[in-house]
């Protein structure tokens, strides 16, 4: 079949250090020893993801016709605001939230939503039982500044968002679909079978997000982050099992915070296509 190629993106694995051979290693720890995922959350299967314009048109004919009060995207929403006092100057947050706990996407990395317990908006760990999901329009404001404005779709960051300066001049303007940066660079190995390959996730001219590589069947073969250009965290590669067990392959340790100095990744754990665990990190026991 041929290939696709939307964007261009290489899944490199340099400068891995693996501080013990197989025959070395004496001990194994017990604890998360099986490569099986059980997470429902975790994605493991592609998406859909082709950046048409025929929905966000079709949205834009919608908002033409006379606008229900607080209803975005056919979603009825409440209003509301945060007021937090920050050198002297005021820092207004206004933002609609929905009541419907839609499904979050398990491959948005930045999901925001009002905790009302704490009154505070956050971009991680979304729990129904704690807050709502924002849905709608966001506005910033320092006093009677605007610093950043624009459209939150069910917790992720949705059409054009822009940001301003003191002087009220814009400083910068960003575009994203459902929470995917509409400068990610993607591949297909079909884009009209909607096969996808590769998600390698832009902003600002820089890697930044949740990387993702598919099998051509659609099976997740590998999940990381990157963050300001730099590979972050932990990456994780997984068998292709044919629409089976998700299973683990390899785990690597990168850099919690990027550029930091003198760090070398390492391989953490290895499993076998069975899920069971054939090397381990003397760091990880």
């Amino acid at each position: 079949m041929k290939k696709i190629i939307l964007g261009i993106g290489f899944l490199t694995l340099a400068g891995i250090t693996k501080a013990q051979s197989f025959d070395s290693l004496t001990a194994i720890s017990p604890k998360d020893t099986s490569g099986v995922i059980v997470d429902e959350l975790l994605p493991t299967n592609a998406p859909i993801l082709l950046f048409d314009d025929t929905k966000r048109k079709e949205e834009k004919k919608k908002l033409k016709k006379k606008r229900k009060k607080n209803v975005y995207f056919g979603e009825k929403t409440r209003k509301s605001f945060l007021r937090t006092e920050i050198k002297g100057k005021t820092q207004y947050q206004l933002f609609n939230y929905t009541f419907r706990n839609k499904e979050v996407d398990p491959y948005i990395r930045d999901v925001y939503w009002f905790d009302t317990d704490d009154k505070v908006i956050r971009t991680s760990g979304f729990d129904p039982n704690k807050g709502y999901l924002l849905h709608g329009p966001y506005e910033k404001r320092i006093d009677d500044q605007v610093i950043e404005k624009g459209m939150y779709y069910f917790g992720t960051k949705h059409g054009r968002w822009m940001s301003f300066n003191s002087k009220n001049i814009l400083t910068d303007k960003s575009h994203y679909y459902e929470g995917w940066p509409k400068d990610s660079r993607v591949s297909y190995y079909n884009q009209q079978e909607q096969k996808l390959e590769k998600v390698i996730p832009i902003e600002y001219e820089l890697k930044e997000g949740n990387f993702f590589h598919f099998y051509e069947n659609g099976q997740l073969a590998v999940k990381g982050e990157y963050h300001y250009g730099e590979k972050v965290g932990l990456w994780t590669e997984y068998w292709n099992t044919q629409g089976g067990k998700t299973i683990r392959k390899r785990e690597i340790q990168y850099q919690e915070e990027p550029f930091t100095k003198d760090f070398k990744p390492f391989i953490k754990s290895e499993w076998d296509q069975n899920g069971s665990l054939i090397y381990k990190n003397p760091r990880n026991l």
